[in-house]
């Protein structure tokens, strides 16, 4: 579903992604690890389109993205701060977004789709200014799946998330990679990392260094190689 092929981008002669190969499938959750300027989210950046490749080719479904190319039409992205509007309930923010992407849900389906998220119902009528950042997460994740996206790319989506959050979170994405979406995510929360994907990847210096399933690698292991690559 994701892919980059011999993925670089360079900016003025300083080098932010070297030669990136890898592959994320339907059902697969990849989590790349790495420093800040590590090139985690210039990677990201590439799939979304908001920025062009020096060379080589980011993949969506197997179509280039480039521009003129339709490739937002299968992906979601969730930042590491998802900014929504205050002012508006959870069910009005779903609302405006699954909108403006073209899609128009009845006030059940949307419920639906909040719910489905984990936001508890006693939520959604609730104005974004009274949220946790988890509960502005599950908002997030909503809109991703108001659009039907086949991949969901994630920046950071646990940083200052508390333990009960980020389990939640887990979960969530769990189910999500069950019903076949391709998960992306950056993070630097090894111990997550090895919680949720199902396979891992570190990057340095703009090269991914390392890959390998979380089947087998401990999250000790992790940390130990982390910490000597780094």
């Amino acid at each position: 579903m994701l892919e980059a092929i011999n993925l670089s981008k360079n900016y003025d002669g300083s080098d932010a992604l070297v030669n990136l190969n890898l592959s994320v499938a339907p059902g697969e959750i990849f989590c790349l690890l790495g420093q800040n300027g590590a090139g985690k989210t210039t990677t990201i950046n590439l799939f979304l389109g908001l920025i062009r490749p020096t060379s080589g080719s980011a993949l969506i479904n197997g179509q280039e993205v480039k521009p003129g190319s339709d490739t937002n039409q299968w992906i979601a992205y969730i930042p590491e701060v998802v900014e929504l509007y205050s002012n508006m309930t959870g069910l009005e923010n779903l609302d405006f977004f699954s909108r403006l992407a073209g899609f128009k849900y009845s006030q059940t389906e949307l419920a639906e789709l909040l719910q489905k998220a984990g936001l508890a119902q006693g939520d959604h009528l609730k104005k974004l200014s009274s949220y946790s950042k988890g509960m502005r997460q599950k908002v997030g994740i909503a809109i991703a799946l108001s659009k039907n996206a086949l991949a969901i790319l994630m920046d950071e989506p646990t940083s200052g998330l508390d333990p009960k959050a980020t389990d939640e979170f887990t979960s969530i994405c769990k189910e999500l990679a069950d019903e076949g979406k391709a998960i992306f995510m950056a993070t630097h929360d090894i111990f997550n990392a090895v919680n949720v994907g199902t396979r891992i990847g570190i990057m340095k210096e703009g090269k991914l260094v390392h890959s390998s399933d979380t089947n087998n690698i401990s999250a000790n292991e992790l940390q130990a190689l982390y910490l000597k690559t780094i």
